[in-house]
């Protein structure tokens, strides 16, 4: 059985593109708004070559297949979730990364189907390492070892990505009207009394940004504790 070909990351690769108006930087800048106003399944070579007035074969010169594309896209977008001046509080740095974090998700809602259909293993682009070098830098200053510091970035991170997953599921369901049509029938199961539980709950949810917040504050308010002498 032959060996499965091993791909050299696409921004380890030599660039080796011949002298065109097109560039790398554009057919990405191109793929990007295609996606933030179409969604992901809309971009391909093609449609992208076609944005920019130019053959789909000239944009090969510079990517090989749509998955680099998609690889490059998603590390440009990390450029958004970088902070200028970190706080020299760990919990407010962890903070800002996290609200940058999330609405660069809220501008460019297709990373979360990015993250969801394809493994990202092997796929750490250099912007998205500035993005974790900066989450690491936010807990310098804590007197904690390495693997106690691993575990909270890794915390942040599953809750800003779970958020951010469900919260895009909610805009999709009411842009499309389903969450519209759905609100009578729940309503219609919990009055019958079998949900006796669910039902003062029942359109109580807190505003977005309130729950994400507080949600946050939560989480690395156990941490907190777990430093305390």
């Amino acid at each position: 059985m032959a060996q499965q070909e091993k791909r050299v990351p696409v921004w380890a690769r030599e660039d080796t593109r011949r002298r065109t108006t097109l560039s790398r930087s554009a057919i990405v800048a191109a793929a990007i708004a295609i996606a933030d106003a179409e969604g992901i399944d809309a971009v391909s070579i093609r449609r992208v070559a076609a944005d920019l007035q130019a053959r789909a074969m000239s944009l090969y010169t510079y990517i090989e297949r749509k998955e680099d594309l998609l690889d490059l896209m998603a590390d440009e977008v990390a450029t958004e979730t970088l902070v200028a001046d970190l706080p020299a509080d760990w919990r407010e740095a962890t903070l800002a990364l996290a609200r940058q974090e999330r609405q660069a998700t809220l501008r460019h809602p297709w990373l979360v189907e990015l993250v969801t259909r394809r493994t990202m293993v092997g796929r750490v682009g250099p912007n998205m390492l500035r993005h974790s070098d900066q989450s690491v830098a936010a807990l310098a200053g804590l007197d904690a070892d390495p693997a106690w510091k691993w575990r909270l970035l890794t915390a942040v991170g599953d809750y800003s990505t779970g958020f951010a997953v469900r919260e895009a599921r909610e805009r999709e369901a009411a842009r499309s009207g389903q969450s519209e049509a759905l609100e009578p029938y729940l309503q219609r199961l919990v009055e019958g009394g079998d949900y006796p539980h669910l039902a003062p709950l029942l359109g109580a949810a807190p505003a977005g940004d309130d729950n994400f917040e507080r949600g946050l504050t939560w989480l690395l308010d156990g941490f907190a504790r777990e430093l305390e002498p």
